[in-house]
C-alpha cells in the first residue's frame, strides 16, 4: 500500500489514527505506530503545556523505527493556548502537525525550521490552494462523512477535486471503516485516510465503556447533525438523550445570533456549555449522552485493541 503519504512518514500503510477530542491519548498513538500507521492527538486533549510536553517526551522515546505521530492544532483566536503550544511541539519534536479552523501559516513557518512537517484540514478547494500556497506539506480533505465537525462535499467529489487541481498528496477525512473504504479513496485519487470513528471502540481509549458500546450498538443510520454542541454543526449518535433536547438552536439562541453585538457571545457560550456536556458524557456514565461519531461506526461491531483495528482496516 505505498503512496506519497507512506513515503511522506516512513509509514506502512497510508493511515493516519485521526486526533479526535477527549478520545485520542498516547496509548493509543503508541499502538498505531507499531502497528505501522501514524497516530495524532489533538493537543487540547491536555489540559496544561507541561502535560503536552510529556505527551511529546513519551511519544518520542517509544517511537519505533518506522513509527510516525503528530499532534493536532486549533490555530485560530479560540484557541488561546495556541502560541505556547506550537512552540513546545517544535522544542520537543514530532513527525507532523495537522491545523484546524484559521490560518495555518505561523504553523508552517515554525514546524519546518525544525522539519517538522503540516498537514491542513480543508473542505473545499479554495482553502486547499492557500494553504499549498503556504507551502503545507500536505491537505487532510474533511469530507461530509466525517465525524465532529465535517465538510460539504462528498469523499468522491472533494477528493477528486483536490487531487486533481492542487500538487501536494491529498489524505481523505471521512466514511472510512474497512478496508474497502480506503482502496475508495485511493481510487477517488487519495494518497492515504485519516480514520477517527472506528477506533473510539478501542481498548486504549479513556473513554467510558457506554460510548464505547454506543459505536458497537449504533450505525450510520443513528448519525444525526446537531447545533446544540458547539453552535456550528456536529456529527453525534441519536441518543434518547439527543432527541429529547432536538438537534437545532433552540429559538432564543437563534435571535440573539442575528444580533451582531451578541452573536460572538452566544457561540462562546453555546460551546462552552456542549463541550461540557461532551466531556461529561465520554468521561463519566451520565444520562445526557452527547456521544460524538461519524457514520463509519456502521463496521465497528465489537471492542477491540487498536492493533485489532488497524488489522481489520488493511486487510
Amino acid at each position: 500500500m505505498e503512496t506519497a503519504l507512506t513515503k511522506l512518514l516512513g509509514i506502512k500503510y497510508p493511515i493516519i489514527q485521526a486526533p479526535m477530542f477527549l478520545v485520542s491519548n498516547v496509548s493509543m498513538v503508541k499502538e498505531a505506530m507499531h502497528g505501522g500507521i501514524a497516530g495524532c492527538i489533538p493537543a487540547l486533549n491536555y489540559r496544561t503545556l507541561d502535560e503536552l510536553r510529556v505527551a511529546l517526551r513519551e511519544l518520542n522515546a517509544a517511537k519505533p523505527k518506522g513509527g510516525s505521530f503528530g499532534f493536532n492544532l486549533i490555530v485560530n483566536k479560540s484557541n488561546v493556548k495556541y502560541k505556547g503550544q506550537l512552540e513546545i511541539i517544535c522544542e520537543e519534536g514530532c513527525d507532523f502537525i495537522i491545523t484546524s479552523l484559521g490560518s495555518p501559516e505561523e504553523t508552517i513557518r515554525q514546524a519546518h525550521k525544525v522539519g517538522i512537517k503540516v498537514f491542513c484540514d480543508v473542505t473545499d478547494l479554495k482553502f486547499a490552494k492557500k494553504v499549498e500556497g503556504l507551502n503545507a506539506d500536505a491537505i487532510i480533505a474533511v469530507n461530509n462523512e466525517a465525524g465532529g465537525h465535517r465538510g460539504n462535499l462528498s469523499p468522491e467529489e472533494l477528493t477528486k477535486l483536490l487531487s486533481s487541481n492542487c500538487n501536494i498528496p491529498v489524505i481523505s477525512a471521512g466514511g472510512v471503516g474497512c478496508k474497502a473504504d480506503i482502496d475508495e479513496m485511493l481510487s477517488y485519487g487519495a494518497e492515504g485516510v485519516s480514520v477517527g470513528s472506528p477506533f473510539i471502540a478501542s481498548l486504549e481509549a479513556n473513554v467510558t465503556q457506554e460510548y464505547k458500546q454506543a459505536c458497537v450498538d449504533y450505525g450510520a443510520k443513528d448519525i444525526v447533525m446537531t447545533e446544540r454542541i458547539s453552535g456550528t454543526p456536529c456529527t453525534v449518535i441519536n441518543t434518547p438523550y439527543v432527541q429529547k433536547i432536538g438537534t437545532k438552536q433552540t429559538w432564543l439562541e437563534s435571535i440573539l445570533n442575528k444580533n451582531k453585538k451578541l452573536k460572538k457571545w452566544v457561540k462562546m457560550i453555546r460551546f462552552s456549555i456542549g463541550m461540557n456536556a461532551t466531556k461529561n458524557a465520554a468521561t463519566k456514565v451520565t444520562y445526557k449522552t452527547v456521544w460524538v461519531a461519524g457514520p463509519s461506526i456502521e463496521h465497528t461491531n465489537e471492542i477491540l485493541p487498536v492493533k485489532e483495528i488497524i488489522r481489520k482496516l488493511v486487510q
